[in-house]
């Protein structure tokens, strides 16, 4: 916004018209998945398939959509006819920024991932009751997967990053032994090759732990989306031009702009999180870094404009 209202009120010259996109869904917390509109657009997911997705009391997202009155046309979709490039601005969301002193970050583009789902399987009982030499405790038995897996995966590149961000665990009562548990597993790295090794180590695990039987399945993965590399010099170009402290950065987390980069040229512009935080309370960038940000943009789009 800041970008387009400059251009306005300086009565900047451009050749082209200059869109801002908002994509809606980008996150896919309550109406998973993530990226939802991108991907409809792209063609990544079935958009009738994407209305029929639903939150947790069950309404769809079709129906929150067209309650918000924002469901648009599809006539003024993205599309590769008239469209130039996409170019978007946003926070680092992670440490690496602010630890080597950056201003900017040059974004290459974003790591590819693999999610799996791991279930462990064991019988429910009284806790007070039932020995635990006679225990199949389904939860323990998922600690004991983490535990493994996190072993095996820190003999990796450091530079992979794993997380078990959600646990589901039944009946989930505080006096019966849980019988069910079905956790996550999401790696990310850039390197094809690592991502293989993560899905081997997955699934060559043992097939049981703490008596409990373990089963595993993929639930999706992509690769690493290499951003246009034209695109990638021009920011730079800018950055230099400005005289901020900059460096080449991968993306960790997903964007919309992964799915963009496949249907026109498309980069990134990062600046950095304090203290690396993000999705939380304590995300914040300073005004300062959000104006240098803003600028490259400006700046790149004007250059790209020119092309």
């Amino acid at each position: 916004m800041e970008v387009a209202e400059t251009i306005v009120k300086e009565k900047i010259p451009h050749r082209h018209p200059i869109t801002i996109m908002v994509w809606t869904n980008e996150e896919g917390s309550l109406y998973p998945p993530a990226l939802m509109s991108s991907g409809v657009v792209c063609g990544k997911f079935n958009k009738e398939l994407m209305f029929a997705s639903k939150n947790p009391k069950g309404e769809t997202f079709g129906q929150a959509l067209e309650r918000s009155g924002y469901r648009g046309e599809q006539v003024n979709r993205l599309n590769p006819k008239d469209y130039k490039a996409m170019i978007e601005l946003h926070i680092e969301q992670g440490p690496i920024l602010e630890e080597a002193k950056k201003d900017i970050g040059i974004v290459q583009g974003v790591l590819g991932m693999v999610n799996y789902r791991i279930k462990t399987f064991g019988q429910s009982d009284h806790a007070g009751t039932t020995p635990m030499k006679n225990r199949k405790d389904a939860l323990l038995a998922a600690a004991s997967a983490i535990k493994y897996l996190h072993s095996e995966l820190d003999k990796l590149p450091d530079d992979l990053v794993y997380t078990t961000g959600e646990i589901i665990c039944h009946p989930c009562v505080h006096t019966v032994i849980p019988d069910y548990v079905d956790f996550s597993l999401d790696a990310r790295h850039k390197d094809p090759e690592v991502i293989n090794k993560v899905v081997s180590i997955i699934e060559n695990m043992p097939k049981k732990f703490d008596s409990c039987k373990v089963e595993y399945k993929k639930a999706w993965s992509r690769d690493t989306e290499y951003f246009d590399k034209h695109l990638v010099s021009l920011v730079k170009e800018k950055t230099d031009e400005y005289g901020y402290s900059n460096m080449e950065i991968y993306s960790g987390a997903g964007h919309d702009a992964q799915f963009v980069s496949d249907i026109i040229p498309t980069t990134m512009i990062f600046v950095p999180s304090v203290n690396g935080h993000s999705h939380c309370e304590l995300e914040y960038t300073p005004i300062d870094l959000c104006l240098k940000g803003a600028n490259v943009l400006l700046q790149t789009i004007l250059a790209v404009d020119k092309i």
